[in-house]
């Protein structure tokens, strides 16, 4: 069974800043939730292994040593076995996800973490039941990102996907013509569509053997596969449009139609494959 994965912060490993220097033999201390997480829920014991990750790619492989330090239930010491920097993948895979009721965006987040998403963006469609208004918008954020943490530790990930603010359909228009022009791929999922996901042309170096654990030349950064999903009514016809416009293009992802919480996940998965990030 893999090991469990508990998420460092600046605040909550001693000593102060060990983080970023430690190597083998190093031996730390976790502190706060996640180290009460690992003491009283999780009951570990001295030799057992966990993976102590910063969410940016940094993973330090530990045994514990001392679960309950000082008698402390959130105190975790642990011995550094390996240090290990995870680089950033060559495909960015991005998640726009309309808002939806009933918790089935959050369940959409949930699984795109597990699939390897690295970029959320939350979408306020004309269709949306759900609105984030004023202080709405600062808590929705702040639950995906929970939900996304949380499903990063689930799948044993050093890396946790990066939620960005509410976007309108104008502010999201910008960011489809951005991520095109930059040489990316936005697909938007419609059920009316004709193109198949599986289809889809994808940028020439995303599948590449040479261009995987680097950056591409120029030091561009990673290659962007983004898909678009609408709310329960769907995306309206303007919207369509105006994304098209902006350069994404609209693809059928299956010969079913799938709930708003499973239709990014499935998309996503298919990406993960054809870019070869699940070789």
């Amino acid at each position: 069974m893999t090991a469990p994965v508990f998420i460092l912060t600046a605040d909550a490993l001693a000593p102060a800043g060990a983080a970023a220097t430690a190597q083998t033999g190093a031996l730390l201390v976790l502190t706060g939730p996640e180290a009460r997480h690992a003491v009283t829920v999780r009951r570990l014991r001295p030799g057992e292994r966990v993976d102590l990750v910063d969410g940016e790619g940094l993973r330090l492989v530990c045994e514990v040593t001392d679960p309950g330090v000082g008698g402390a239930k959130d105190r975790l010491g642990v011995r550094v076995t390996e240090r290990v920097e995870e680089p950033a993948p060559p495909v960015r895979l991005a998640l726009v996800q309309a808002l939806a009721k009933g918790g089935r965006d959050e369940q959409a987040v949930e699984t795109a973490t597990e699939v390897g998403v690295e970029l959320v963006l939350p979408w306020q469609a004309s269709r949306c039941v759900s609105v984030w208004n004023g202080p709405r918008a600062a808590k929705g954020r702040a639950r995906w990102e929970a939900t996304a943490r949380e499903a990063a530790k689930q799948a044993r990930r050093a890396r946790v996907p990066l939620v960005e603010d509410l976007r309108s359909t104008a502010q999201l228009c910008a960011w489809v013509s951005r991520t095109v022009e930059a040489g990316g791929v936005v697909l938007v999922l419609h059920e009316e569509a004709a193109a198949p996901v599986g289809g889809v042309v994808l940028p020439a170096a995303v599948g590449d053997a040479e261009v995987h654990g680097a950056a591409r030349a120029g030091d561009e950064g990673p290659v962007v596969l983004g898909v678009v999903v609408g709310p329960e009514g769907g995306i309206s016809g303007e919207e369509t449009a105006a994304l098209e416009a902006a350069g994404a293009s609209t693809v059928r992802l299956g010969p079913h139609v799938m709930r708003t919480a499973s239709a990014g996940p499935v998309a996503l998965a298919v990406l993960a494959q054809r870019a070869g990030l699940w070789g």
